[in-house]
Order: structure tokens, then C-alpha cells, then sequence
């Protein structure tokens, strides 16, 4: 059966070559991207070889906490069910760090707004549903309250604090929905794939974008992440493994957690 999936950060990287994976298997997606022009780029693009009813467009910018209550809406609006959510829309070096709101960019848009997001989009999602949220090997310890302000740190210790918190929410909504919400899952699709992200942090061209695009195709479709929420897959061996212990401490989590909704709502 034909499902629909919500790829956010699927104008280029790993999420376009994702989108096009699930297209040619003949799914509906939903490709959300923060430039209008780079959206009309790939409308036109996959205009030539899917008809238009297989894909949609959606505009908004994640580090901004409206826009991202905005784009929930209008997909709840144009849709009544969706078969899962790739959070994938990630950054790492940005020109300001800090959001309209006060807020750091890369908590923004790495962790908060994924957590937001599949929050307004639960009524679309039921048990079958799958929540599939970009992680990386790259975690470090991060304190609640570094989510709450613009931080002076490195861009690569933000950022691996940045994933850590998104894996640390991704198991505590699962225990929190439990069997009756869809599974929610953390996945490092592969590290140093050959993203903008990748070639801008490290000066490196990276992998076959395609490995990761391969696993996050798995991950929404196979019999292999049918009972895995709360669980965290590992692409650089290729297996579920154990993310940063921080990830398996029932009150860190929660702490994380709480902090994200209190900004958020």
C-alpha cells in the first residue's frame, strides 16, 4: 500500500535523495524545504517523472517556532492521515546563531522544532505511523537548560549536544505514547555522507548520499523498524545500538524534555 510521508529538509542532501527513493516506489511525500526557490527547483525537477498528485511542496523556516506551528496546520489541512515524518531538516554552521525568538539556531532547528512538529502532527498519526528522527554518532552531554539560550560553544559541540537532545526526546515520546502512538525512532543514517552540511563542516566531499537515503527508506518502510520505537539505529555498523548513556537516563530525559515544552507552548 502506497503510504504518505513527510520528509522535512528535502530540498537537497539526504532528504531529496530520500524523496526520490520513496517516489520511484510509488509513495506520496511531502517535501518541505526554507527556500522558496530551491522548492519551485525540485517541484520542476520531479514534475518530469511523477505526477503532480505524488508530491507536495511545503515552505517554512524551522528556527522559527510560528513558521513551524504554521506548516503543521497546513498539513493537517491538506491531509488526513500521514504514514510517517522524516526529521531531517538538520544545520550545523549558520551566519547568526541566534533566532528571532532568542533562541539558538542549531537547538532550534536540530531539536526543538522536530519535537514541535511531531507534536502538532500526532492527530495525523496512529500506531502503524512512523516518526523517524535524524540523529548522528556525534552526541555529547548536554545540559536542559542550554536548549533555553544562545550558546558561545564550538559548532560542533552544539551540534552534537544539538543530537543528543533530539535522541534523548525521541525515546522518552515513545515511552511517553507508548503502544497506541506511532513508533518514534533516532537514526544516524551513516556519518560523513557527501551533504552541503558534511563538505561545509569538515571541508570533506563525504559518501554515497544514497546509503543514507537507503536507511531512512528501511526505516519507514521495513519489518525491521516495525517494533523498534524508543530505539536508536546506528548506520555506521548497521544495527540497533545504544546512543550516549544520557539517552537511557529516565530523568534526563524527562528533564530535556520538559524544557522543550516549555519554550514551545
Amino acid at each position: 500500500m502506497n503510504k504518505t510521508i513527510l520528509i522535512t529538509g528535502s530540498t537537497d542532501g539526504i532528504g531529496l535523495a530520500t524523496a526520490n527513493s520513496l517516489l520511484k516506489l510509488g509513495h506520496r511525500v511531502l517535501i518541505h524545504g526554507r527556500s522558496e526557490n530551491k522548492l519551485t527547483s525540485v517541484k520542476q525537477k520531479f514534475s518530469e517523472s511523477y505526477p503532480a498528485e505524488q508530491f507536495f511542496t511545503y515552505q517554512a523556516d524551522l528556527s522559527n517556532i510560528k513558521e513551524v506551528k504554521e506548516l503543521a496546520s497546513i498539513i493537517k489541512r491538506d491531509h488526513k492521515t500521514l504514514d510517517a515524518v522524516i526529521n531531517n531538516a538538520g544545520v550545523f554552521i549558520v551566519p547568526e546563531t541566534v533566532t528571532s525568538d532568542g533562541f539558538d539556531v542549531r537547538f532550534m532547528v536540530n531539536t526543538i522544532a522536530p519535537y514541535l512538529l511531531t507534536q502538532e502532527l500526532l492527530p495525523l498519526l496512529d500506531k502503524q505511523s512512523r516518526v523517524i528522527n535524524l540523529s548522528s554518532a556525534a552526541q555529547a552531554p548536554v545540559l536542559p537548560e542550554e536548549l533555553t539560550t544562545p550558546s558561545t560553544l564550538p559548532d560542533s559541540v552544539v551540534y552534537a549536544k544539538s543530537k543528543l537532545a533530539l535522541t534523548m526526546w525521541s525515546r522518552q515520546m515513545a515511552q511517553r505514547l507508548g503502544a497506541n502512538g506511532p513508533s518514534i525512532i533516532a537514526v544516524n543514517p551513516k556519518s560523513f555522507l557527501g551533504s552541503k552540511m558534511v563538505e561545509q563542516a569538515y571541508g570533506v566531499a563525504g559518501g554515497n548520499l544514497q546509503i543514507g537515503a537507503d536507511v531512512l527508506v528501511n526505516a519507514v518502510l521495513s519489518n525491521e523498524f516495525a517494533n523498534a520505537s524508543g530505539l536508536y539505529f546506528d548506520n555506521d555498523i548497521g544495527r540497533f545500538s545504544s546512543p550516549h548513556e544520557d539517552a537511557m537516563d529516565a530523568k534526563k530525559m524527562a528533564a530535556v524534555t520538559q524544557v522543550i515544552e516549555s519554550l514551545i507552548y
